[in-house]
């Protein structure tokens, strides 16, 4: 999947050149598209133990331009001192290195990497963008970037393929899709569609919304706590509602409006959230925003959009990339993988195991 060599003249086609920071300096890493509205090469890797470190100011001024998706591989730990390319590039893997700048990765991510950005090099070129813009804006201003991304791509070519593969479903209706529950001064707000390990669909949403609305006008309601009923707390967005929308400028404005995300961030100091099972796209993007959030031992989490040719749409460029820093957040979308509660412990994206 990986070869070495210069970046110039390599094909798409899965293959991501491998290069040292000489070549970043010179502009290997540059977003220059070709006669397709694409980087010949979407994706760089960087080789972080050529013994290269005299080039490392140089390309970390190359890497403030518009870049591809830049990923750093090393063998072995990376000193304090390689602080500064670290936190220029998309994310890096390595055995250890300083602050968030780096995931504990192998060569079977860095391909997992590769596969992703070859398959949907739009998306994946966004998100680096846009990860970029909402690790430093407000989380209202972060919220609505997102939202611009997301409905650009909704509108895109991968997202199409991905939906012409899956023949859409109809969502059966619910009658209590999410249940409310106040005993004293703590509302429960929990998740029931259990069938649909449930998915964060329109209903899921409004529900989710009416109970956060309440709370937000009873000053009373001292506790919100966020669950879900089944076996997992909650799989992603429906993704038979995934494609509905034949208008993605209203879609956008419904988004900002109908923002579980933002409710959340509102409310955060009196929100608990509390995982389980599968927490897939929106169902870790959400509780991200709570002001603390608990995991039983058997949650996962995952943030696929990339495969869909999407970003994450529910809140997660924003407020995963606040919890853990938008390298971790990059790699958690670049690669699709699952991570248990203890990376997530460790990580700060949850707060406490129960």
């Amino acid at each position: 999947m990986l070869v070495s060599g210069n970046a110039r003249g390599t094909d798409r086609g899965g293959v991501a050149p491998t290069v040292g920071l000489a070549d970043i300096a010179g502009g290997a890493a540059d977003l220059a598209v070709d006669e397709t509205s694409l980087p010949p090469n979407p994706l760089i890797v960087v080789d972080l133990n050529l013994d290269q470190w005299e080039y490392a100011d140089a390309a970390v001024a190359a890497l403030e331009r518009r870049t591809v998706v830049v990923v750093g591989f090393a063998r072995t730990g990376l000193p304090p001192a390689a602080t500064p390319i670290l936190e220029a590039l998309t994310c890096t893997l390595a055995p250890d290195g300083p602050g968030r700048t780096w995931t504990p990765g192998t060569t079977g991510d860095l391909a997992q990497i590769a596969a992703t950005v070859s398959a949907a090099p739009r998306a994946a070129l966004t998100l680096t963008g846009l990860l970029e813009l909402t690790s430093r804006s407000c989380v209202a201003d972060g919220l609505v970037a997102e939202s611009l991304a997301y409905s650009m791509l909704l509108a895109g070519p991968e997202f199409a393929a991905w939906r012409a593969d899956r023949p859409r479903r109809e969502v059966p209706e619910a009658a209590d899709p999410v249940l409310l529950d106040r005993t004293g001064d703590v509302l429960t707000v929990t998740l029931n569609r259990p069938d649909r390990h449930n998915a964060f669909g329109r209903a899921v949403r409004d529900g989710v919304l009416t109970g956060l609305t309440i709370a937000e006008h009873d000053d009373s309601v001292r506790e919100i706590v966020l669950r879900g009923n089944g076996r997992s707390f909650c799989s992603g967005g429906d993704l038979d509602e995934f494609g509905t929308a034949t208008d993605v400028s209203a879609a956008h404005l419904v988004r900002l409006q109908q923002s579980a995300a933002l409710a959340t961030h509102r409310l955060a100091p009196r929100v608990r959230a509390l995982l389980h099972g599968a927490c897939i796209g929106a169902g870790i993007e959400v509780p991200s925003f709570a002001g603390r959030v608990q995991a039983a031992a058997d949650t996962r989490i995952r943030l696929p959009e990339l495969s869909m040719g999407l970003v994450p749409g529910a809140g997660g460029t924003v407020g995963i990339t606040h919890r853990i820093g938008r390298w971790r957040t990059a790699f958690l979308a670049l690669t699709g993988c699952d991570i248990d509660v203890d990376t997530a412990l460790a990580w700060g994206l949850v707060d406490e195991r129960v």
